[in-house]
């Protein structure tokens, strides 16, 4: 499919961004937000693989792969093209992708349809080597059938990175101060304590499960998982809700329950944290249901060759040399980082999930020049 962005030249990332922007693509994205960056990459020399992936209850997912080049070595960029829902409150349409005091206003501007514009426009100039775009329609929502299914699709075609860079927005007061080499990993754990319902004033004849969780969630409240390392600030587990949903006064509830949160470096595993809460609320609670998902475990890229690749490339364009971190939550970093050696560089993220989110133009032009010259020291460095 041709796209008016398409020319003799290279790819306009402000006028990409608009049209990615115009394309409304809560998650999961599909359709007409593909079509925007599949003509642009393909009128500029990029074969593209676009198929859906999963089924219902979380897919089906559209993805893409857009590949350019010969040789190596071979630079990927993944990014999604999925978009969280606007909400209220816009001074204009989210979708509008307007120009207003030098700023791109809409939603996706910064996270993360500005970098993927950014890269698109970066990679359409000529370089040696590979480069590759790996796009998904759903970061934002359960990420099941998203970054994970275009790992196994890359596989499946042999085609292999040396190296990604992620396009997530890291900056964070300035474009270029932070790349992100590492992530924390995520798990959220479902507790559900069975009781035996009664009058409060025979209590003898019930079994109150608030009494039992209580003090499995006070145990787990006082766990301390590590004390952090030389990248990653200490694990933590909170508890995030508690629910009895008990109507009456006088009536002790036939069950409770809670979930709690855990982010935690690379001295823990999530199946392993999974299984020490699970013990733990069943020695306090023996019938109790336990349920865990492990969103991600932690990564780390080792500061090395990709990172300073990056980072040179921002001192050359803006003079910032950027703080290395791990910060934040997570992303679908996390997945590419068992592929390749992987780092996320992108944009100012003050807005991102916001009303009015936007990016100033001036920093989407210098985040195109930037990616461009990591693409040229990545192939040169071979």
């Amino acid at each position: 499919m041709s796209s008016p962005l398409g020319d003799p030249g290279v790819i306009d990332p402000v006028a990409l961004a608009q049209a990615l922007i115009a394309a409304d693509s809560v998650t999961p994205a599909s359709g007409a937000v593909f079509d925007v960056i599949e003509g642009a990459l393909i009128d500029h020399g990029f074969a593209t693989d676009r198929f859906f992936a999963g089924s219902a209850p979380d897919g089906p997912v559209e993805n893409m792969l857009a590949v350019r080049g010969s040789g190596g070595p071979h630079l990927a960029f993944a990014g999604h093209l999925d978009v969280v829902p606007p909400g209220d409150g816009w001074s204009a349409s989210p979708w509008s992708a307007e120009i207003r005091g030098g700023l791109l206003y809409g939603r996706g501007a910064v996270d993360m349809k500005g970098a993927v514009a950014a890269f698109a426009a970066a990679a359409s100039a000529p370089f040696d080597g590979v480069v590759s775009l790996i796009l998904t329609g759903d970061e934002e929502g359960p990420a099941t059938h998203g970054t994970r299914a275009l790992i196994d699709r890359m596989t499946d075609i042999g085609l292999a990175p040396d190296c990604c860079v992620v396009g997530e927005p890291t900056s964070a007061a300035r474009l270029g101060d932070t790349i992100k080499i590492g992530r924390r990993g995520s798990v959220n754990i479902w507790i559900d304590v069975p009781g035996r319902q009664g009058h409060v004033a025979y209590p003898h004849l019930a079994d109150n499960p608030i009494r039992h969780l209580v003090a499995a969630l006070s145990e787990i409240d006082g766990i301390v998982l590590d004390h952090g390392n030389a990248w990653f600030q200490a694990s933590n587990i909170e508890i995030t809700d508690l629910t009895v949903g008990n109507p009456a006064s006088n009536v002790i509830p036939g069950h409770a329950a809670a979930r709690i949160s855990i982010r935690f470096n690379d001295e823990q595993q999530g199946d392993a944290l999974v299984a020490r809460i699970t013990a733990l609320v069943q020695r306090h609670a023996p019938g109790a249901t336990v349920v865990g998902k492990v969103s991600g475990e932690a990564f780390l890229t080792q500061p090395g060759t990709l990172s300073t690749l990056v980072a040179d490339g921002i001192v050359a364009r803006t003079g910032i040399v950027p703080d290395l971190s791990t910060t934040g939550g997570t992303s679908d970093a996390r997945f590419l980082s068992k592929l390749c050696p992987t780092v996320e560089f992108g944009l100012v993220n003050a807005t991102m999930h916001q009303v009015d989110e936007a990016v100033a133009v001036d920093d989407l032009r210098a985040l195109t020049d930037i990616y461009a010259d990591v693409i040229r020291r990545a192939h040169a460095a071979g």
